[in-house]
């Protein structure tokens, strides 16, 4: 394997063919990841058939706005894989509040939260942020993997309330939720549309071929 180095995007490092993260926990696997131990560290492989981030990052994104030490909302967050390399990204310093609607996987993210102590999982609908808004401060970034109809609505809501100034929003579009019969292009093109009346887009790529259907916006406000 040839050697891991910096990637162009902050906190994320590559070989040329694979994403990889710094791992806070050397020695702890979440996911059957790949681990890798190098001089300075161990790196986990970050796949990006199994994470919009990573599929994002692979297509070619200049900036994902996340920095060490970043204060996160992800909605959406499920059982954890993207999360836990989040929580590598923001480093000990950080912390993701980590909002999911489903008891099950909120189950799973508290098993994660006992080992990687910057992820905060709260078990609450997006749909609804007045259900978490005396929990969650405010947020250098708002991240979101929602399959509900109405994403763009929630993802800006979302942003007005918890989003800084200067933060940026990553919101992964999922056409086939919006509409079964309309081209994905079509819905992508109308959900950047809408957000540009709000934010200033930074970033747009379909994520096909690791993800179908789905493409990734990003925002700053």
């Amino acid at each position: 394997m040839s050697s891991i180095k910096p990637h162009k995007i902050f906190e994320i490092y590559s070989d040329g063919r694979r994403l990889y993260t710094k791992s806070i926990l050397p020695g702890k696997k979440h996911f059957e990841e790949r681990t890798f131990k190098e001089k300075d560290g161990e790196y986990r492989e970050f796949d990006p058939t199994r994470s919009k981030l990573a599929a994002m990052i692979m297509k070619g994104c200049t900036n994902a706005g996340i920095r060490k030490g970043d204060v996160i909302l992800y909605l959406g967050v499920s059982h954890g894989y993207t999360s836990s390399f989040i929580s590598d990204m923001v480093n000990k310093e950080g912390l993701i509040f980590g909002i999911d609607p489903a008891p099950r996987v909120i189950r799973d993210l508290v098993f994660l939260s006992e080992q990687r102590k910057n992820i905060i999982p709260i078990l609450a609908n997006a749909n609804h942020p007045e259900e978490y808004l005396e929990r969650v401060s405010g947020a250098d970034i708002v991240y979101q993997d929602i399959a509900q109809k109405n994403q763009a609505e929630i993802f800006i809501r979302n942003c007005k309330l918890f989003l800084k100034k200067g933060g940026y929003g990553l919101l992964a579009v999922k056409a086939r939720s919006i509409d079964v019969k309309r081209k994905p292009k079509d819905i992508f093109i109308e959900i950047r549309n809408q957000l540009e009346k709000e934010f200033t887009v930074i970033d747009y790529k379909v994520l096909e071929p690791f993800e179908h259907d789905h493409c990734m916006i990003i925002v700053k406000k």
